[in-house]
């Protein structure tokens, strides 16, 4: 099988499995302590979470905390949920290819919702005027179907300007890329080599926030309930490892596209070119019957979209928000690759694909 997915998930990193181990210990060692109580295994247990906290923190701006999650979406929604103008009943405004965790959050809440239109290559106008009403901006930094990089630190600034604070779902962009200072940042384990399971909201420095999920008090008050230490060990291994990888990383991802774009040569491209993470290749081509032909090639993991809509038979916002009609959306097809990601492997599930979409007269 070759697994072609990389903004569905990643690959766990050994470094990171090896540095959960210990903290998955039965009763003859020490790792199933509990982080919050007071002796000697609690004690190490909640060292070995701060030190995960270091870790994960230097992926981010200075001037800011990590509040560990669940996952990026408990995050998105602690940071839309739980912040100040929000909860003034101020407006959200939203690009319009944000992930369906930031998107169905904002439409599920009674303030008034803004989409930010983007055009054809997937950016948003980081000029564009703001509804005199909007209490919250957010832009993700990396699209997870198409890859684009929005210009962050410009929207940054017009949100600011604009007495909005500004919330960036950074979860295909850590550990890959440097990610851009916003008010409030999420990102999740998985998505850099770590466990599924976690995942952070950073929040600046003098930003506080309402907890939706009330308890025992941890994590400053603002997500009550017991933490993981494997878990927490395994996402700062994770992040201690991509921060160290990110050159090379980047080095071994620009060579794959590079190869990627001569393999898919007649494929039309969704989404910019240039303004984009190299590790993701959005295709389609006309008539392409994509059930087909994800069937045909069962032994390379690929995605039709969004791992979190897939199944749902409706063509994909992203790629109607750049101006694809909803045929030519259903004719796309999402290629993820990244560290563990052989030459090897790209070419033999390129050929593959090709072979596949050939039957179908393509």
């Amino acid at each position: 099988m070759i697994y072609l997915d990389y903004q569905a998930t990643t690959p766990l990193a050994p470094e990171a499995r090896d540095a959960m181990l210990r903290w998955l210990d039965g009763p003859d060692g020490v790792g199933f302590g509990n982080p919050h109580s007071p002796h000697r295994y609690g004690r190490q247990a909640a060292a070995a979470v701060e030190l995960a906290r270091d870790r994960v923190a230097a992926l981010f701006p200075p001037g800011g905390t990590v509040i560990f999650t669940s996952c990026a979406t408990e995050a998105i929604n602690l940071a839309i949920r739980g912040c100040k103008p929000v909860r003034a009943g101020r407006g959200i405004a939203a690009s319009a290819i944000e992930h369906a965790a930031v998107w169905d959050t904002a439409e599920a809440l009674p303030n008034a919702f803004h989409p930010i239109a983007v055009d054809r290559e997937g950016l948003v106008d980081p000029a564009a005027e703001l509804p005199a009403d909007v209490g919250l901006v957010a832009v993700m930094q990396v699209n997870n179907e198409i890859g684009t990089i929005q210009p962050v630190a410009e929207i940054a600034r017009t949100a600011k300007a604009a007495g909005a604070l500004l919330l960036c779902d950074a979860v295909q962009a850590a550990g890959r890329i440097p990610i851009a200072m916003a008010d409030m940042i999420a990102i999740s384990a998985h998505k850099l080599h770590g466990p599924k399971g976690i995942g952070a909201l950073w929040v600046r420095d003098g930003l506080t926030l309402e907890p939706l999920i009330t308890g025992g008090g941890q994590e400053g008050g603002l997500r009550s309930g017991t933490l993981s230490p494997a878990l927490c060990a395994g996402f700062g291994a994770a992040a201690k490892l991509a921060a160290e990888r990110m050159e090379p990383d980047a080095a071994h991802i620009e060579a794959l596209w590079t190869r990627a774009r001569d393999l898919f040569d007649g494929w039309t491209l969704n989404g910019s070119e240039t303004a984009r993470w190299h590790g993701n290749l959005n295709l389609r081509q006309e008539g392409l019957d994509v059930a087909r032909l994800l069937s045909d090639v069962r032994d390379v993991a690929i995605s039709a979209g969004s791992a979190c809509a897939s199944g749902s038979g409706k063509p994909s916002r992203v790629l109607q928000a750049i101006g694809l009609s909803d045929k030519m959306a259903k004719n796309s097809i999402r290629i993820g690759f990244g560290r563990y990601t052989g030459m090897d492997d790209l070419e033999l599930a390129a050929a593959a694909i090709n072979a596949a979409a050939r039957t179908q007269g393509l």
